[in-house]
């Protein structure tokens, strides 16, 4: 869900590419200092049970995660007319309830977000050309959305692997980060290993994102009762 929200905050800015990346890592680096240790453990906690039994319940998480984007694009359209309340509720109400008849194609289109979002973290990674990122972004969104189409599952892996992971890196930072912060002196190590290692983020995010794909496999495989 938290990469909804990041990729709505970026679509709001009109700068480049290159600036968006920028964009992303300050808003990566805010979420990991606003959490409190409660919050960070929560996180992790939430993210683990979206890692490895999103399958479960990934009907659920579909409806929240269309209802937060129609939320966010809510406000921003009714704060034009000073109704940014009822804005949000019709927007979240309004995305919310079009997902449930059209899962299979919400599914279809959070697998290919996380293809997209999969494909820029490589390509960050690997140090490509910034400028080019949102191509490296648009084969990941295209390929993931035909991967999605063609065998559902792999929709419902892929996302709900992504979106756990994610939870469960910005939880894991926050406890890092408020474990610099009271040493003597204070250290950023986190900070800079953030902002000065193209690998850094994408490593963590592949990593939790593989593992639930293959561990989610197994449990789908194993569950006789489980059907879309």
């Amino acid at each position: 869900m938290e990469h909804l929200t990041i990729l709505a905050q970026t679509a709001e800015s009109s700068a480049g590419p290159v600036v968006s990346m920028q964009i992303i890592l300050d808003s990566v680096w805010e979420q990991v200092t606003t959490l409190s240790w409660l919050q960070a453990v929560l996180a992790i906690s939430f993210g683990v049970v979206y890692l490895l039994y999103g399958w479960r319940i990934f009907k659920v998480l579909v409806v929240i995660c269309f209802g937060l984007v129609g939320l966010f694009a809510g406000i921003k359209i009714g704060a034009r007319f000073d109704l940014q309340i009822l804005g949000g509720v019709v927007g979240l109400s309004l995305l919310a309830g079009i997902s449930v008849p059209l899962m299979r194609w919400a599914v279809s289109i959070l697998g290919a977000i996380a293809g997209g979002i999969l494909a820029g973290g490589i390509w960050y990674a690997c140090e490509l050309p910034e400028e080019y990122i949102l191509a490296g972004a648009i084969i990941g969104i295209v390929a993931g959305g035909m991967i999605s189409f063609i065998i559902f599952k792999i929709a419902v892996m892929l996302f709900t692997s992504l979106g756990g992971g994610i939870l469960i890196v910005t939880g894991m930072l926050a406890l890092l980060h408020h474990y610099e912060s009271i040493q003597e002196p204070p250290t950023e190590t986190i900070k800079a290993m953030l902002y000065s290692h193209h690998w850094f983020v994408p490593v963590l995010l592949l990593a939790p994102t593989f593992i639930g794909i293959i561990v989610q496999n197994k449990f789908i495989k194993n569950s006789k009762s489980w059907n879309v």
